[in-house]
């Protein structure tokens, strides 16, 4: 596995020398100045990829070029969008990167309740609990028929939990659900977020899906062309909140997504935090099932709760067997004699960085850093021990 570390450019205060500090050869980054859906020029992709390389490392994955909603609802200008996407991928191709992860969830980019949740330990780390997404979607944001997407039960707590907390406490909760990572969206208020989720009111899981296919049918063969891989982020969390349709969460959802056009270039981000809060994943198995498709890694630990709740534990614990994984992907790169960038997911908040709040939660320096020799040791362990 090459280990990489995701930057978000000049502003991030985890910087390049950061990184190679760290030990790993590459960055995940993206042109996070560029509004979502335009154009990524060829000077502008040059400027990025000279100050890694500047800096001794190598752009292994671009995360992401952000898909544009006109393209995902299928409306508007979606056809200008799609051929603007299409030179995008030409233009980095031409600059010699050749990895592109994108995600097609509706609105947000991945979606948490909690941004710097305290755990026993004082550490930080991002959490999202169901009762309180209901009680965001309820309460705060109002959300019509609401109720058919919870249980009495979630729903009673909500109303409860709601009545005690404070008007800070309630800020921060939107506050975590509505601000963005850079590349994704821009802060949303509760209005213009009511707006975006309006427009998916008559958009099913099959419509989505279809038109997800539509996009890949136009831009793999030019991926494809250029030699790059494309490899699609699943859900996250992998089921459907805020009456958006989730439609990459499942083993079943993979295999429609590789069904959808038959090439080298489709593929998959295999997140094993996204996949692995849904209990019915078995990641092993779904690594070695989608061995020719997986392009990317992004490894990281949940902890699973009876409620459908989850956080982020460290890299060695939580509800998925970190060893099994890694052996898994070890034996698929053996076989396909390839070495898979792979980046250390969503750190806790600790040490020193608990100081300084102000990198995004969950990319913080240090519980990455953990995450990183953690991850180097187990893979270390399991070539040393010849079960691969």
């Amino acid at each position: 596995m090459q280990e990489t570390f995701r930057w978000f450019g000049e502003s991030d205060t985890v910087k390049l020398s950061d990184i190679k500090q760290a030990g790993a050869t590459g960055v995940v980054t993206a042109l996070h100045h560029i509004p979502n859906g335009e154009l990524w020029e060829v000077h502008e992709i040059k400027k990025v990829k000279k100050a890694i390389e500047d800096a001794g490392l190598e752009w292994s994955f671009i995360e992401s070029i952000p898909i544009h909603e006109n393209i995902k609802l299928r409306i508007k200008d979606y056809k200008e969008r799609i051929e603007i996407y299409k030179q995008s991928l030409r233009n980095v191709a031409q600059c010699g990167i050749k990895n592109v992860c994108y995600n097609f969830m509706p609105v947000l980019d991945w979606t948490r309740t909690h941004l710097f949740w305290e755990l026993e330990d004082k550490s930080t780390a991002l959490r999202f609990d169901k009762v309180e997404m209901a009680l965001f979607e309820c309460f705060i944001m109002k959300r019509d028929d609401v109720e058919s997407s919870y249980t009495p039960n979630i729903l009673e707590q909500a109303k409860t939990r709601f009545n005690e907390m404070t008007s800070q406490e309630k800020q921060r909760l939107e506050d975590s659900i509505l601000k963005g990572l850079p590349g994704t969206v821009e802060d949303l208020t509760i209005p213009v977020f009511k707006a975006m989720i309006a427009q998916y009111k008559n958009v099913s899981h099959a419509d989505l899906k279809a038109n997800l296919a539509y996009f890949l049918n136009e831009v793999i063969p030019v991926a494809e062309e250029n030699g790059i891989k494309m490899a699609i982020h699943p859900d996250d969390p992998p089921i459907d909140i805020l009456g958006l349709p989730r439609i990459i969460k499942s083993e079943s959802d993979l295999d429609d997504l590789v069904n959808f056009i038959d090439s080298p270039s489709n593929g998959i981000t295999f997140c094993t935090g996204s996949l692995g809060a849904h209990p019915e994943n078995d990641l092993p198995k779904m690594i070695e099932k989608f061995k020719d498709r997986i392009h990317f890694l992004h490894l990281r630990n949940v902890k699973r709760e009876a409620n459908g709740s989850f956080y982020e534990d460290n890299h060695l614990d939580g509800s998925s067997d970190m060893y099994e994984i890694v052996k898994a992907v070890l034996k698929i790169e053996k076989a396909r004699g390839v070495s898979l960038p792979m980046r250390p997911d969503h750190g806790h908040q600790m040490l020193h960085d608990l100081e300084n709040r102000k990198a995004y939660a969950g990319y913080s320096a240090i519980g990455r850093l953990r995450g990183l020799a953690e991850l180097r040791g187990l893979k270390l362990g399991i070539l040393k021990s010849d079960v691969v």
